[in-house]
């Protein structure tokens, strides 16, 4: 009887990370790695379809902050990207832009080195970006997995929940695949803290041997503290994570147990914390210094102006509990309530032997326990920080959105399935309706927002490329704009950065101009001066005091006012080819070039409309956007694409 137990228990429940009962180690540890391999080669399948699908537009950083800037890094200064004004003052790190920066010009060099159509090398550079950032996607998602699994072990079932919600989660199909530096920042998190030694969380009595003496220990934290770092660099609010997870790691606050770390523990991870630090300094600081000419630490400039100038506020303000009652709740959607209970039992959670799900009895041990109370402690922590931040926008706390999976994982699991009575059983679900349920918004909203909301500012701009391409077929080169700028091919009067820009225009030679939005950095805070500045985009909105109307105004005096009052000797814009704008301002348009505009010669003609959406938020993106002909150039477009009217205004 004692040995028919002996051989049916291979190893009892212990502190340490649970690891499957094996005859063969050597077996098994092949079994795990191509298990690891499958599991990634399905998530980069997955993420770059996911890229493909993506055909809507979210919000401007996603190209402003770093696509243009790759553009210009690629392509030279005539590429005709457009540079805002935190580059102009070295706010952000080229680090994340250089990436897409490599990337456009490897591909368009070995592009061109074939002889390929240019309109398929502006297709193919149109989509790079994406299919790039669907590895970084990808490995954000492995990572969620790996770390789960050395969490909760390789028996329980909690690992795969939490990567079936990383794949199934709307906002991470809606937004992973974006290049967002926050997207790169939240994949850098993850990997960062699956390499992160939670060993020196365990409870000194249950283990001997200095934790960072194990092979392989030393290198992973190596790698955890420079991922972390890059992921600092590139975002400064990041340092929050990792000050809650080493100000517990060091106090053990809360935690159970002893704490492991010796005498010649914690000079070794302060020497490594400054060497890998440094390290990644030392390559920001010189990407920086290539790409802005001098030197300089984009850190320190963004601290300085959010501080002293407080431009972050002119973006928007958000009342304190923003990331509690939305940020949250869109980040978990319809997971939210096992999120929630994840983080309150987290930091409860104690060492002793807690029951999980999985195939045999497993335990949960304190490290694990004290694992995901440091988790549930670093988010908590930064949302905290962030909450007194006037300016808040949930892509700010995506990095905790891994934390959250792995956090609710366990309840997930419980909640819908039922743990089979013996090993060779298969899993059984429970709550089957509520489960299509909530799949089913999951997947209605991820499908409505990458295809159907917003989706007319990505392809007007495919309308305008194919349009030039058409006309000026012998202008399609990358490497410099034609001699002679014949036209103004686009004027966008819209809100500013309502498109993307170069990086779907792609050739230097369609020139066009958009409605800009640069914040009051001449005016000190608190001034009314500050208070009452307007943009450019503003000015064009602003309701005449006499008219009760908006527009005719800013395009007589400030878009066109050498043909109104006499010339009286100002300069003023160009006429363009294309008009481009919401359909709100169709009646704007229509009653100033049929009026006080006729002399300008313009017959605007309706040529593209897109739809947009549903709703929108801002009143000044409603309805249908729509490019206008203005008539003034020979070869104007034809037939109105989409279905809409060619009347004349």
């Amino acid at each position: 009887m004692v040995k028919m137990e002996k051989d049916t228990v291979k190893k009892p429940p212990g502190p340490r990370i649970e690891k499957p009962a094996e005859k063969d180690g050597r077996v098994h540890a092949q079994v795990a790695a191509a298990q690891v391999g499958d599991i990634l080669s399905v998530l980069l399948a997955f993420r770059f379809i996911n890229s493909l699908f993506v055909k809507t537009f979210f919000q401007p950083d996603e190209y402003f902050q770093a696509l243009e800037p790759a553009w210009r890094m690629a392509f030279g200064e005539g590429s005709g990207a457009w540079i805002t004004w935190e580059w102009e003052y070295q706010l952000r790190s080229s680090l994340h832009p250089a990436v897409f920066g490599a990337a456009y010009k490897l591909a368009e060099t070995v592009m061109s080195a074939m002889h390929l159509f240019p309109p398929f090398i502006a297709s193919m550079l149109v989509v790079l970006p994406g299919a790039l950032q669907s590895v970084f996607a990808a490995l954000g998602d492995f990572y969620t997995w790996k770390l789960a699994m050395d969490v909760y072990g390789r028996e329980s079932y909690a690992p795969w929940a939490a990567l079936w919600m990383t794949v199934l989660n709307p906002w991470q199909w809606y937004c992973s695949t974006r290049t967002f530096s926050n997207s790169l920042e939240t994949t850098l998190t993850i990997a960062a803290l699956s390499y992160w030694p939670w060993e020196l969380l365990a409870d000194a009595k249950e283990t001997k041997e200095e934790r960072l003496k194990q092979k392989g220990r030393l290198n992973s934290l190596r790698t955890s503290l420079f991922l972390a770092a890059i992921a600092v660099l590139l975002r400064p609010t990041n340092l929050f994570i990792w000050l809650g997870i080493i100000a517990l790691t060091l106090t053990r606050l809360t935690l159970d147990g002893q704490s492991p770390i010796t005498q010649t523990t914690f000079p070794a991870l302060l020497r490594e914390t400054v060497l890998c630090g440094s390290v990644a300094l030392a390559i920001s600081v010189v990407s920086d210094r290539l790409y802005f000419g001098f030197w300089t630490f984009p850190p320190y400039k963004w601290l300085y102006f959010n501080m002293s100038q407080s431009v972050a506020v002119f973006y928007g303000r958000m009342p304190w509990h923003y990331y509690l009652s939305q940020g949250i709740p869109l980040l978990t959607t319809t997971f939210l309530p096992f999120a929630l209970l994840g983080i309150y039992k987290a930091t409860l959670t104690s060492a002793k032997p807690t029951t999980l799900l999985s195939a045999r009895p497993t335990f949960l041990s304190t490290t694990s326990s004290n694992t995901l109370k440091t988790l549930s402690f670093a988010l908590i922590g930064m949302i905290t920080i962030l909450s007194l931040i006037s300016h808040k926008e949930v892509r700010f706390i995506y990095p905790l959105l891994p934390i959250l999976h792995i956090l609710a994982a366990p309840y997930v699991t419980s909640f819908f399935t039922t743990p089979p009575t013996t090993p060779s059983k298969p899993l059984v679900l429970r709550h089957k309706i509520f489960l299509a349920n909530i799949l089913s918004i999951n997947l209605l909203l991820a499908g409505y927002l990458s295809l159907f909301h917003q989706p007319a500012p990505i392809s007007v701009l495919s309308f305008l490329r194919s349009e030039y391409e058409r006309l000026h077929p012998d202008s399609l080169s990358l490497s410099a704009p034609p001699q002679e700028q014949k036209e103004l091919f686009a004027l966008f009067l819209t809100p500013c950065h309502t498109t993307p820009w170069r990086s779907h225009l792609i050739w230097p030679g369609l020139r066009a101009r958009a409605l800009t939005c640069e914040p009051p950095l001449h005016t000190a805070p608190g001034t009314p001066e500050r208070e009452n500045y307007l943009d450019e985009a503003d000015r064009f909105y602003a309701e005449d005091a006499e008219t009760g109307k908006y527009g005719g105004v800013f395009l007589r005096r400030e878009m066109w006012p050498q043909f109104f009052d006499g010339g009286d000797g100002r300069k003023g814009e160009e006429i363009p080819r294309f008009v481009v704008g919401f359909e709100g301002i169709e009646g704007v348009l229509g009653e100033f070039f049929g009026g006080d505009g006729e002399k300008m010669g313009v017959k605007m003609k309706k040529v593209w409309e897109g739809w947009n959406g549903l709703v929108n938020e801002d009143w000044r993106r409603g309805g249908r956007l729509v490019v206008w002909d203005t008539g003034v150039y020979p070869d104007g477009g034809g037939e109105v694409v989409d279905g809409g009217s060619k009347d004349e205004l």
